[in-house]
């Protein structure tokens, strides 16, 4: 199945706010403690968003009958993060999978397609964060 990743525009804040409150929904059923202020975001977080947004750096990613799969963050440079690098990266957020399609391989196929286009791009490596109390996450980026 192909995935096609699909600018968010402004207009959208809404339903991006809504996927982070699902997952965040998502993440508390399996009593992990991430992501929960996107319950109920504070100012700071949708201005996040929205700064994002407006940089060209959300994404809907759509199957080939265009349904939304979920979404993702891309980043050129992340010095919150990561600080300042001289090797040229991508740095992804916010990778969200809905619920209903959790477990059939989407969040790979996400993460193979943004590997595939950094390296195109001469992007010497792929970076992620996740929050170390979530360590099957972590071991799933890994």
């Amino acid at each position: 199945m192909d995935i096609f990743f699909k600018q968010i525009h402004i207009d959208d804040k809404n339903k991006v706010l809504l996927l982070f409150k699902e997952a965040a929904e998502k993440i508390s059923k399996k009593n992990v403690d991430h992501w929960q202020y996107w319950k109920n975001p504070p100012q700071e977080k949708i201005k996040w968003v929205e700064e994002g947004i407006l940089n060209d750096e959300f994404f809907f990613v759509e199957n080939s009958e265009q349904q939304n799969i979920g979404m993702l963050r891309i980043l050129e440079e992340d010095f919150m993060y990561w600080g300042k690098q001289k090797d040229k990266a991508k740095y992804i957020h916010s990778l969200v999978v809905i619920e209903k399609l959790e477990g059939r391989g989407f969040g790979k196929m996400i993460l193979q397609k943004v590997e595939k286009e950094a390296k195109k791009e001469g992007c010497k490596f792929l970076r992620l964060d996740s929050d170390s109390k979530n360590p099957k996450l972590c071991n799933y980026y890994e």
